[in-house]
């Protein structure tokens, strides 16, 4: 079983834990209000350097390069030239105010909690943060909602529950921009703690007004059975209760980074370069030390283990194989070639850095942690110096983009879920773009805003699959139903016109009743093989013609990417051809009808873990 332990509360971690402080809040406070007043001071070591760390399987590299909490000789980091302290950093408040106080130079935050710090940290200009080093991106955060909320679009006038000023702010964010909401769309309920009796998970347990939340591994666990479960309320868990989005999805929302007071960092370069080029050492240690314990086995692994209960506690890491090792499953590491496509890639303008200081800023500012705008700053470290190349293993000199996909699984996946007719329950949100009748091209003109929004969702949900699924309008297939059916005396049909009713076997027939007809026709009961036109090769046009326009839609995004050195890859889209299968409007009566059934749908699609391929590093 994976665990994560992230906790990034307001409290103290000790409060946090064992819920000595029960609070509930309804609104967030502006940052500053939270600091109070914090004289900036300069650095007052660099001799030993404080680090702060936090509950997470990133860390794990910190302490192995490290070799516990104060450098142990000949570890990675002592050979680096360095000495360092390591610290809790769990309370981010006290982290930005040992920061302000000069007492560390780093934060460790998401990059989101580094934004709701923006304005305190920005403004003065030797504590602007110079964001010089990715470590992870996490896979093992999650919201948890009742049956009511199936779809992202599904969260508007809910109540959902979020710890104030967590990760998981971050992650809201991303889903509402998702769906096209904003925070004043939902009900939120603000609270101090992230796990534990005052946490999101508890408050969703007691409260049943409380519609969703936003819990880490074990608390998700807890309420729902399963990653892939549906609480029953057997065994603790909540009666339908379930996964709705996870960053095993949602995979490009939380990053984990380390940040630098500009100050230090303009004065002592060399000493930030040496720091990090030691964790990513760390790094490829951890992945291969863990790939051996999974393998066979390995007593170093469970030595790293053993350190991680030792640091954190029993309390918080009460057994190696399942929490410890439970929390270094939960993150994915990026190594050297993450941080060059985080920091380098310009075609990387969504998850790369650009993008993510755009977005922690705007969060910020609309939300209200901060009144003004203050960017976060990129480092110009050189990843593909000497001082990493001839240290690390797995390096790259030049941004490049992994394939991510594996093109005929994916692919084989989603078109199952569309034979089985799962594939609504797999989808995280959906939206359409209408087409002329014939349209056979999509201009990159007049569809500009649905292909950004295509963009921007291949690469948030780096795990998931964007279907696009073709729709024809119903009506010339009806039509020749109708006909052929009456032609053979199979259909027997009364009425006035405007008000037919149509007889089969002297049962009724609808012809709203898309999916009947689809069965009768595909059973081939009008085919006599004298009609130009029958019932069966219509509808067999109209599913070529769908799959025609989905491939098309899907060339013209590619290509609008391309054009624009935008990331993007081909293989997460997949196009689908529905035909006549969901028709908006299953028996029109005018062409305005008819219209908003040629249609094509984006559907963000849940897939297996199978359809993604493996790596050491994810970027």
């Amino acid at each position: 079983m994976e665990k994560n332990r992230r906790l990034f509360a307001i409290l103290p971690l000790f409060l946090c834990l064992f819920c000595v402080t029960i609070t509930l809040t309804y609104s967030q406070q502006k940052f500053s209000s939270l600091i109070g007043t914090n004289p900036v001071s300069s650095v007052n070591s660099t001799s030993t350097l404080t680090v702060p760390y936090i509950v997470w399987g990133g860390e794990a590299a910190l302490f192995y390069a490290n070799g516990g909490l104060q450098t142990k000789p000949g570890s990675i980091m002592a050979q680096q030239g360095l000495t360092l302290k390591l610290v809790p950093g769990d309370d981010f408040v006290g982290q930005v105010k040992n920061y302000l106080g000069g007492r560390t130079p780093f934060l460790r935050g998401t990059f989101r909690m580094l934004g709701q710090a923006s304005e305190v940290i920005g403004r003065n200009p030797k504590t602007k943060a110079v964001v010089f080093g990715q470590m992870t991106w996490s896979a093992g955060d999650h919201f948890v909602a009742r049956s009511n909320i199936k779809r992202i679009s599904d969260l508007r006038g809910k109540k959902i529950a979020i710890q104030t000023g967590g990760p998981h702010v971050g992650m809201l964010y991303d889903m509402l921009r998702t769906a096209r909401l904003s925070k004043s769309d939902i009900d939120l309920v603000w609270l101090d703690d992230l796990t534990g009796a005052s946490g999101p998970a508890e408050t969703f347990r007691k409260d049943p007004t409380v519609a969703g939340c936003f819990v880490i591994t074990p608390d998700m666990i807890g309420l729902t059975g399963g990653y892939d479960n549906t609480g029953t309320g057997a065994e603790g868990t909540v009666n339908d209760a379930r996964v709705v989005v996870s960053t095993a999805t949602l995979s490009r929302s939380i990053a984990d980074v380390y940040a630098c007071r500009k100050d230090f960092y303009d004065s002592n370069k060399s000493t930030v370069e040496k720091f990090f080029a030691g964790y990513l050492k760390g790094v490829e240690a951890v992945i291969q030390l863990k790939k051996s314990y999974e393998k066979s086995g390995s007593q170093e692994y469970m030595k790293l283990l053993q350190m991680i209960q030792d640091i954190y506690g029993p309390e918080i890491i009460p057994t190696l194989e399942e929490d410890a090792h439970g929390l270094i499953a939960d993150c994915t590491y990026v190594g050297q070639p993450g941080n060059v496509s985080f920091f380098n890639d310009q075609t990387n303008v969504v998850t790369g850095f650009s993008g993510f200081n755009k977005s922690a800023i705007d969060m910020a500012t609309s939300w209200g942690f901060a009144e003004k705008r203050y960017n976060l700053l990129p480092s110009d470290l050189n990843f593909s110096s000497s001082r990493f190349t001839s240290l690390l293993s797995n390096t790259v000199k030049m941004p490049v983009q992994r394939k991510r996909f594996k093109k005929e699984t994916v692919r084989a996946e989603v078109e199952s879920f569309n034979e089985e007719d799962v594939l609504d329950e797999k989808t995280l949100v959906s939206f359409t773009i209408q087409f002329k009748p014939n349209q056979e091209k999509f201009s990159q003109i007049e569809y500009k805003e649905e292909f950004d929004r295509v963009v921007e969702l291949a690469a948030k949900y780096g795990n998931a699959a964007v279907a696009i699924k073709g729709h024809t309008d119903p009506s010339k297939t009806l039509m020749t139903l109708v006909k052929t059916g009456i032609k053979r005396n199979i259909i027997k049909r009364t009425g006035q016109r405007g008000n037919y009713k149509y007889f089969m076997d002297g049962k009724s027939i609808r012809l709203e009743n898309t999916e009947k007809l689809i069965k009768l026709i595909q059973q081939k009961k009008f085919e006599s093989g004298t009609e130009i036109e029958s019932p069966y090769q219509v509808m067999r046009a109209g599913l070529e013609l769908s799959e025609q326009r989905a491939e098309a839609v899907k060339n013209a995004i590619v290509n609008y990417a391309r054009q624009r050195n935008v990331r993007l890859e081909s293989d997460q889209i997949v196009p689908i051809g529905m035909g006549i299968k969901e028709p908006v409007i299953a028996k029109p009566t005018n062409p305005e009808q008819a219209s908003e059934n040629r249609r094509v749908e984006f559907a963000l699609v849940k897939v297996s873990a199978e359809t993604v391929a493996e790596a050491d590093f994810d970027f």
